[in-house]
């Protein structure tokens, strides 16, 4: 049973604009990422889902850090209901892409050209192309896999992606795609835990397909969030991720960062109930990844680093 502990991202602008968790002259991303190594054993690689992962870039994050660090790395939003825009994609698929769509609106002859497209919807991606995409993404991330230290690949799917005939299709395509490889599954719709049956019918889907189900910790009572479900879907992995319980912030207009959204600094009695939840469960599988997203500044380090406490004095405890 281990118990691993980390954030989502060791980048975020807003992280290094504090200047608070990289100690003066830690200042390229090198120097960034070993710091990061030496405090936590985890991180969550979050650039992936703006942008394929890039082999080279793997490759140096597998040779900046120990071979018992771990990196769980988010999906491609192409794979996971968002539509993505083209900007994003690699030049040759997105001017693929590009002529796929054509203009957002035709237009009258009488009036000026109609503008191009900046987006491609979910499910407008040809076939074609969205094999080359995802053979891409997992060539840019064959390092870590080879290294050992991939841990998971994580599909945290669109708040669009609901329990429905298309959702759950899915969600067994993505198993397919994977082949095998370990990856973990974050719902962003209330429709796949909204009642006890329909939460258990996600989580025998879940373990279907291979897949590890994510324990969200996040306000609730609104369409694109989720209850915490305490319970697994693998034997060797288990994934909780923490977005903060700042509702009145969670789909506040006008927030153009997602760490606007995720400012949250953990209560210290939260994280003692947190870490009792987490070692239950972590009886039960091989790892258990704990991951903080709460991405305002150094608040994801903060509160990782209470969590570790609260876990250390829950286990003194139990001695």
């Amino acid at each position: 049973m281990t118990i691993r502990t980390g954030t989502a991202s060791w980048t975020d602008p807003t992280l290094i604009a504090c200047g608070r968790f990289y100690p003066p002259g830690v200042d390229t991303p090198e120097a960034r990422l070993r710091h990061y190594a030496s405090m936590f054993d985890l991180v969550e690689v979050d650039s992936s889902y703006y942008r394929l992962p890039d082999a080279a870039v793997a490759w140096r994050w597998t040779q900046r850090t120990p071979p018992s660090f771990r990196f769980h790395i988010k999906a491609f939003r192409a794979f996971t209901g968002h539509s993505t825009p083209l900007g994003a994609l690699p030049p040759d698929i997105a001017r693929a892409c590009a002529a796929h769509i054509g203009p957002s609106d035709a237009g009258a002859p009488s009036n000026p050209p109609a503008p191009q497209a900046t987006q491609i919807a979910p499910g407008d991606i040809p076939a074609e192309l969205q094999d080359e995409l995802w053979r891409r993404y997992l060539e840019g991330i064959e390092p870590l896999r080879q290294s050992g230290q991939l841990t998971a690949i994580h599909f945290q799917f669109s708040p669009r992606v609901q329990n429905d005939r298309a959702g759950r299709a899915l969600v067994f395509e993505t198993a397919r795609r994977l082949d095998g490889e370990r990856h973990a599954v974050e719902f962003r719709h209330r429709s796949w835990f909204d009642t006890p049956s329909r939460a258990a019918a996600t989580l025998a889907m879940l373990r279907e397909t291979g897949a590890a189900h994510t324990i969200v910790d996040s306000p609730t009572g609104f369409d694109n969030t989720v209850p915490a479900v305490w319970a697994t879907t693998r034997d060797d992995l288990c994934v909780v991720r923490l977005h903060g319980r700042h509702a009145a912030a969670w789909n506040r207009w006008g927030i153009t960062a997602s760490s606007g959204r995720f400012v949250y600094e953990y209560s210290a009695s939260e994280l003692i109930d947190i870490s009792a939840r987490v070692a239950r469960i972590a009886a039960l599988v091989d790892d258990t990844h704990v991951l903080f997203n709460t991405n305002h500044e150094d608040q994801g380090m903060k509160n990782a680093s209470a969590f570790q406490r609260a876990l250390t004095d829950l286990a003194q405890r139990a001695r």
